[in-house]
């Protein structure tokens, strides 16, 4: 349950110990802090969120009411005093409820009943995680399952491919340049005309390879100068036709 945190204003320790334990016995109640004076309440108030101001009128230094006119967007307000006169000019000010000294369990209850709940928390949105893509690939007369982003690099084979990945290799009947309008865009990248890999994939590479988990895989000399703009800036091009 989402709590209001309270702030009691009391100069009188008696009178806000009776406060400390009149909240502690209402659950959506939790004390943030006990001052002394107008001064300390608004070092509080600057520190930390305050839903309730408990404030007592006749204060050293500052009145409770002048310093209620001070804040420019004051906490719920619930004043305390032994002094009734004063209850037209704290409504005036907007406030929750108004208690004379001495007040019974009862109506403190009565007064924090008149508070604003509490908002409930916003419900987490539940996010769901990004599909991961994937394509069915003929091998062996089955229909096999391949994660893309499971795909260290892919190996032609004129009329086949070899798709390599950490555990396994499967063998399908494509050629490379329809292997690279299946993937997604920018994820891979032709080095040779034999080979495409997967760029997040690439441990090293040189001015005449690639190593990818362990392997080195020849770069072409006619996308040397693909491979440089796109490792090092960034930069996608379209790979020059095999």
């Amino acid at each position: 349950m989402h709590k209001l945190r309270c702030l009691i204003v009391e100069d009188e320790p008696i009178a806000a110990e009776v406060l400390q334990d009149y909240i502690a016995q209402v659950p959506h109640l939790e004390l943030a802090a006990v001052c002394p004076d107008a001064i300390y309440a608004l070092e509080e108030l600057q520190r930390q969120a305050i839903d309730v101001l408990f404030l007592d009128i006749h204060l050293p230094k500052l009145k409770g009411l002048d310093f209620l006119q001070t804040l420019k967007n004051p906490p719920q307000v619930i004043l305390t005093t032994a002094y009734h006169q004063y209850a037209l000019q704290g409504y005036e000010l907007d406030i929750v409820d108004y208690l004379l000294k001495p007040f019974p369990f009862s109506r403190f209850l009565k007064a924090v009943n008149k508070l604003a709940k509490p908002a409930a928390p916003a419900p987490v949105a539940q996010v769901e995680p990004p599909a991961r893509p994937f394509h069915f690939f003929t091998v062996n007369k089955q229909k096999v399952k391949v994660f893309f982003d499971e795909i260290l690099y892919i190996e032609s084979l004129k009329e086949y491919v070899r798709i390599h990945t950490p555990d396994k290799q499967w063998v399908t009947q494509l050629q490379l340049g329809e292997m690279e309008d299946l993937l997604p865009a920018g994820a891979f990248l032709r080095i040779h005309r034999s080979f495409l890999v997967a760029v997040e994939k690439i441990e090293a590479f040189s001015a005449t390879e690639v190593t990818i988990n362990g392997q080195a895989l020849p770069i072409g000399r006619s996308y040397k100068e693909l491979i440089k703009l796109r490792l090092i800036t960034g930069e996608d091009n379209s790979a020059p036709s095999p």
